[in-house]
C-alpha cells in the first residue's frame, strides 16, 4: 500500500510569501513536494468559499500565508484573512473535520526558513490527521 502523501494548497501573498518562496528556492530551503502554491495579490482576497471549494476538490489541507500583521501591503488584508480562516475552521469543525486542516500564518519577504518551516509543519500536521474525507469518492 502506498504511503499517504497529503495534498496541501498554499495561498501565498505576492508581496511576502512568494518573495520568501523565491528566496527559499535560491538558497536551497527544502519545500515539500506535496504543496501546491497559488499566488494571490493579498491574502485578504482569499474568500471562505475559495478555501471550502479547495477542500471539496480533494485538498487534505489549506494554508494561507501572508504578511506580518501591521506590514500588509494592502494595510489590513492579513487581518481580514485571519478572520476568514477562523470562520472556515468553525465551519469545517461543524461538519466533522479537524480545524487544523486550515491554517493562517505569516512570513516576512526574505523569510525563506520560516516559509519552509510553515509548509513542513503543515505537511506533518496533515499527515498525522490522515486523508480528508471530502473530495474522495
Amino acid at each position: 500500500m502506498k504511503a499517504f502523501e497529503p495534498k496541501i494548497v498554499a495561498f501565498c501573498c505576492h508581496y511576502c510569501a512568494l518573495a520568501a518562496a523565491d528566496v527559499a528556492g535560491k538558497t536551497g530551503v527544502q519545500i515539500p513536494t506535496n504543496i501546491r502554491i497559488i499566488r494571490v495579490l493579498c491574502t485578504g482576497k482569499v474568500e471562505v468559499d475559495h478555501i471550502l471549494k479547495t477542500l471539496e476538490a480533494g485538498a487534505d489541507g489549506v494554508v494561507v500565508i501572508g504578511c506580518k500583521f501591521g506590514e500588509c501591503y494592502f494595510r489590513e488584508g492579513n487581518f481580514r484573512a485571519a478572520k476568514k480562516i477562523e470562520r472556515v475552521q468553525g465551519l469545517i469543525e461543524e461538519i466533522g473535520l479537524e480545524r487544523d486542516r486550515v491554517k493562517f500564518d505569516f512570513v516576512p519577504g526574505p523569510g525563506a526558513g520560516k516559509f519552509g518551516a510553515i509548509l513542513n509543519n503543515m505537511t506533518e500536521k496533515i499527515s498525522s490527521l490522515g486523508p480528508s474525507p471530502l473530495g474522495r469518492q
